[in-house]
């Protein structure tokens, strides 16, 4: 698997509670929590990723 290339959210907070996101690769969104860079990731499509980001701008909170 290629290597991931995670960006931080420029609203991250100046003590990097935040979340990265790598969409580099291929047919995979990559989420981990940027104060556990060696931690785990979750993987998701990125049709889940973009329902999800709807969802969230909607404020409906479903992203099914």
């Amino acid at each position: 698997m290629a290597k991931f290339q995670f960006l931080k959210s420029s609203y991250s907070t100046a003590s990097g509670e935040c979340v990265e996101i790598a969409t580099n690769v291929p047919d995979v969104v990559a989420i981990r929590d940027s104060k556990s860079p060696s931690g785990p990731t979750l993987h998701v499509s990125p049709a889940a990723w973009v329902a999800f980001q709807k969802a969230i701008a909607d404020g409906s909170g479903n992203a099914t």
